[in-house]
């Protein structure tokens, strides 16, 4: 049985590995790139079924790649997760507004990760 598709959205290299591993253990196909106009080039290429995106990334932040990710019709439908370290209120708002279905913060527990992701697009496909 075939394991959905995962988009790692991270610039730090340690936490990228580290995140690649957590998913492809458990059997997720995961692409990793460390910038927003990698991720959005990516998506219209090849959608994954599901985007994990940090906050602060070199160019475009997060949030504004989510927003490109749900304006787009033909990548609105992707679950957005945004795991970062910007945990305050208005930052969780603006991962609302932005259209993130999923708002984690680092560090972050791996089972509560992979449970958002469990629950989004489910195990396999």
């Amino acid at each position: 049985m075939k394991k959905n598709r995962i988009l790692l959205v991270e610039d730090e290299e340690s936490l990228l590995k580290l995140e690649t591993i957590l998913f492809t253990t458990r059997g997720y196909r995961v692409t990793g790139v460390s910038d927003g106009a990698s991720a959005l080039d990516l998506i219209r290429k090849s959608p994954p079924d599901l985007v994990i995106l940090d906050v602060m990334l070199p160019g475009m932040d997060g949030f504004d790649i989510c927003r490109a990710i749900k304006d787009d019709p033909a990548s609105a439908g992707i679950p957005v997760v945004i795991l970062s370290a910007k945990k305050s209120g208005p930052d969780l708002e603006r991962g609302r507004t932005a259209g993130a279905d999923a708002y984690l913060t680092k560090p972050f527990k791996a089972v509560k990760v992979l449970q958002v992701i469990e629950g989004l697009i489910g195990g396999e496909s």
